[in-house]
């Protein structure tokens, strides 16, 4: 006890100090939300990586998608690591950082108000981030209460109160520079944790031979063994959807893209590449292999009254029978996982509702300080409501419409926003149109499935198409990703193009001359 209760001091009073030292580069708009557009390759792989990994990953992700494939949802943290981090990078990196300088755009929404010239796009946009990003806030503290009560005998709302508090301090005192600092360390501690919880775990079941031979013989439905040790699992297809939902939304959800926004140079973004993609191979492949091993603790986990285990249970079960000192790391590593990601999303959601809807909706010109002063109001406004979400599902299981909301936000905002920006970074003949009709797909069927899954509707009875994609939120978050990405060229085939002086203008940014060394390039043949 006296371990952990030393560990939380130092770690909490790290973060007090980063925010406090950080508070020089937030006097501005540009240094509170981007950190002056300077932030080095480490300190952004890392923020990218914390904001991609949170608590909702190593309690419930990695126990649920554990449960249901075995060692084969691995895949899932592989995906994570070449699809939403690699490739992301690589596809998105370098042309963010370039159009949205060129641009002067500071957020998602901004981006898309300044690409399709079109303010009521750009306050729509924001509006979207609001509706789905709130509950997804909210749902990072999730898995904080099994956890603190393997240790602590304190309410729910205590640790809620507590990690709130400490986040807002930093993220208000430093912004953007003082949660990427944070982000690095807390980064250090996941890296550090997962792989110390996964020897731990493995040691106690004989090590990864037996733990694997223990595995396959569990059986599952058409399997007399083996199900869960095979190379794709008992559920290929709804393996697949996982991999997808979590691998390509990143590219569409606002608190990940701004991490390019923010970059410094071309040696960052190849340096931030590969070390973002490392530590999501490390961080998602070890919590998703991790929770593969969870069906060996089915004796010790909880059931529901129909008999489908908790799946935020799995994670916490299988901890509970480590060393102390295990343990306390564990609850370093969730804290730091849900801190990072929870400071990203609520400057996400300030700096958004801040600039694009506060300002323009201003008669008076607003200073900068003013700005910031605004922002900063607004992660209090933001990290209160989550809060107060989390504390009110914790108290009311049977209010089953948050926690409906919280898996269909991470759809929503993915299935609105991935193909329009993609595209609209790449391709002159995006058009306002189809970014409107991509908004509404991705939010209309985002809000059909809460409704769905809030009345009880059998979808099994519905034609296969429609039974598929709204099985579950996941199925539907992959169907709006992959529909806006197939819609958006065809309308903006059929729909007014934009002027092509201001997107010639726009894309201009791209032919811009840089010199560099031959080491880097050759010369053209004379």
């Amino acid at each position: 006890m006296l371990l952990i209760v030393l560990l939380l001091i130092l770690f909490f009073g790290v973060m007090v100090g980063v925010g406090v030292y950080s508070r020089k580069n937030a006097t501005d708009v540009n240094g509170f939300v981007l950190g002056g557009r300077s932030v080095g390759p480490w300190l952004t792989a890392f923020a990218f990586g914390t904001s991609y990994f949170s608590a909702v990953i190593f309690v419930g992700y990695a126990g649920q998608f554990g449960w249901l494939f075995g060692l084969a949802s691995t895949w899932a943290g592989l995906g994570n690591a070449f699809i939403g981090s690699l490739l992301a990078w690589n596809i998105l990196g370098r042309r963010t950082r370039i159009m949205t300088q060129h641009l002067d755009a500071k957020t998602m929404p901004d981006f898309f108000g300044k690409r399709f010239n079109s303010t009521p796009l750009k306050v729509v946009a924001s509006l979207i981030v609001f509706l789905f990003l709130i509950p997804y806030t909210a749902s990072l503290y999730n898995g904080l209460s099994s956890l603190f009560g393997l240790v602590f005998n304190i309410p729910y709302w205590v640790v809620i109160l507590i990690m709130a508090v400490l986040t807002g301090f930093y993220v208000i005192f430093g912004g953007y520079m003082a949660t990427a600092i944070n982000d690095f360390i807390q980064g250090l501690i996941m890296l550090v944790g997962i792989v110390a919880v996964i020897l731990a775990v493995l040691s106690q079941n004989g090590g990864l031979l037996a733990a694997t031979q223990k595995l396959s013989a569990v059986p599952a439905e058409g399997w007399t063994g083996g199900a869960f040790t095979s190379f794709f699992g008992p559920d290929p297809l709804f393996l697949l959807f996982v991999v997808i939902l979590t691998s390509l939304g990143t590219w569409g959800l606002p608190q990940m893209v701004g991490k390019f926004y923010a970059i410094k140079s071309e040696k960052a973004i190849q340096k931030g590449t590969i070390i973002s993609t490392i530590f999501a191979i490390i961080v998602a492949g070890g919590c998703y292999f991790l929770g593969g091993f969870g069906r060996l603790y089915a004796d010790k986990i909880s059931f529901s009254a129909n008999g489908k285990p908790l799946f935020d249970s799995i994670v916490p079960a299988m901890l509970s029978t480590l060393p102390t000192i295990i343990i306390a790391v564990v609850i370093v590593l969730v804290l730091s996982a849900s801190m990072s990601t929870l400071s990203s999303l609520v400057l996400t959601s300030s700096s958004t509702f801040t600039l694009d809807v506060i300002k323009p909706a201003s008669k008076n010109e607003m200073t900068e300080k003013k700005q910031v002063l605004i922002m900063r109001v607004f992660i209090v406004f933001f990290i209160i409501v989550s809060a107060l979400i989390a504390v009110f599902k914790d108290a009311n299981p049977g209010v089953t419409f948050i926690a409906q909301m919280m898996g269909v936000s991470w759809g929503g905002l993915a299935g609105a926003f991935l193909a329009p920006y993609l595209y609209g970074l790449y391709w002159k003949g995006v058009t306002k149109a189809s970014t409107v009709v991509c908004f509404i797909w991705g939010t209309g069927l985002a809000i059909t499935q809460f409704v769905i899954s809030m009345t009880g509707v059998n979808v099994a009875a519905w034609p296969s198409f429609f039974a598929l994609m709204f099985k579950t939120s996941l199925h539907s978050g992959v169907f709006a990703m992959v529909g806006g990405l197939i819609m958006v060229p065809i309308v903006s085939l059929f729909t007014k193009k934009m002027e092509k002086a201001k997107v010639d203008a726009m894309f201009t940014c791209y032919e811009e001359k840089v010199e560099v060394t031959k080491k880097v390039a050759l010369k053209d043949e004379e």
